[in-house]
């Protein structure tokens, strides 16, 4: 159908509770991507708890960036102008203006940026074995996949129109380009004197960019840690 056309005919709209995310009433697909459209809000709510959680400067670095897009979004909406197809539609739009999505641009931010990390970072610091870059491959087609879904129901709900999606697009992976280099070249020289910092070592800030493998490598301290806290605990006991 014809943008004009569901325009001139809009459809009853109903919204997901509590997110103000409106879709078409009755409509399956449409409750799905209402659905998919909110992965960007979860994928700030994961940053911050990771940050909380884990303290490691790459991801409040990865963070800042996230942030960063949002302000290039903010500026570039209030330069352009240019406003949402079928005003008035929904009840409930956070930003009058629609030229570039916010929603595409965020989640191609994350999406290129990870892609980067996936392909240039990672291959550096490990052995590009056969299961290794597998992982990669699969993770990048869903990644890929999930970030289309997004830009595809932004344009679906008409929250926008397909160029406003297609800019959004192309400006959050110019910006995760950037800032992908930038935090490279940059800012990564830099994390071990800003772990150091006394207010870091308050609050466990940490740097493992130098680890290959953080996930293996918490394994392995906890389960020799806990091993030999049973030991001791054990000697003790007798």
């Amino acid at each position: 159908m014809a943008l004009e056309e569901q325009c001139s005919a809009p459809p009853r709209w109903q919204a997901i509770s509590v997110t103000h995310v409106e879709f078409p009433e009755g409509d399956l697909t449409g409750k799905l991507l209402a659905y998919i459209s909110l992965l960007p809000v979860a994928i700030l709510v994961g940053f911050v708890t990771l940050i909380v959680f884990k303290r490691e400067l790459h991801t409040i670095s990865f963070f800042t960036g996230v942030l960063l897009n949002e302000g290039v979004n903010w500026l570039l909406k209030h330069i352009l102008r240019e406003p949402r197809p079928c005003a008035g539609a929904h009840t409930t739009v956070y930003a009058e203006y629609g030229m570039p999505s916010n929603h595409s641009q965020l989640i191609w931010f994350f999406v290129v940026y990870f892609f980067l990390f996936l392909y240039l970072r990672m291959h550096q610091t490990n052995n590009a074995r056969c299961v290794d870059l597998l992982w990669r491959h699969v993770l990048s087609i869903i990644l890929l996949g999930i970030a289309s879904s997004v830009s595809y129901s932004r344009v679906y709900l008409l929250y926008h129109t397909w160029s406003q999606v297609f800019y959004g697009a192309v400006t959050g992976s110019t910006m995760a380009i950037f800032w992908f280099f930038f935090t490279q070249e940059v800012l990564t020289p830099l994390f071990p004197k800003i772990a150091a910092w006394p207010i870091s070592e308050y609050f466990l800030v940490r740097d493992t960019s130098l680890i290959p493998n953080i996930l293996w490598f918490e394994y392995t301290v906890t389960r020799s840690e806990a091993r030999n806290r049973q030991r001791k605990l054990g000697t003790k006991l007798q």
